[in-house]
């Protein structure tokens, strides 16, 4: 059976050793979050819960809400950002969860899977990148709040 090492532990066993990214070894985990009263929050509206800051590896997150209404969805996503570089990036609404059902109270994980942001660095100039959650399938009223756990330095 053989051995093989992950990109960060080759780079530690190197020699010279090659210095991984704090993001990526001895990091200090940071936290995000915000929240948002919706009061018959239209279907399509965007609310921006925060910014995270470039660099940031986003290591697990949660959207949790009340029951916000008959046929109402949520997604998690980011809005519209200029990269490091300076370039324009759309907006995702469903970059870290596709829309699903907000009918009852829950608490449901977002970037759960690497396909939905685990593990991505934010690459946004010094304005940082807007998480975003956007309301779907009829207007909606309750609270609605996102935490992200990330890794900076």
């Amino acid at each position: 059976m053989a051995t093989v090492y992950s990109v960060q532990r080759t780079n530690s066993r190197a020699n010279p050793v090659v210095k991984n990214k704090p993001n990526e070894m001895s990091g200090r985990v940071r936290v995000a979050h915000g929240v948002y009263e919706a009061s018959s929050l239209a279907s399509g509206d965007v609310i921006e819960m925060f910014l995270l800051p470039d660099g940031a590896r986003l290591l697990e997150g949660s959207l949790a809400h009340d029951a916000l209404g008959g046929s109402t969805t949520l997604s998690v996503g980011f809005g519209a950002h200029n990269n490091a570089a300076g370039t324009a990036v759309s907006a995702s609404a469903a970059a870290y969860k596709a829309a699903a059902a907000s009918t009852s109270a829950q608490k449901v994980d977002i970037m759960a899977t690497l396909a939905l942001g685990s593990g991505t660095e934010i690459d946004a100039d010094a304005d940082g990148q807007p998480l975003t959650v956007t309301m779907g399938g009829a207007a909606g009223t309750g609270t609605i709040e996102v935490t992200v756990k990330y890794v900076l330095d």
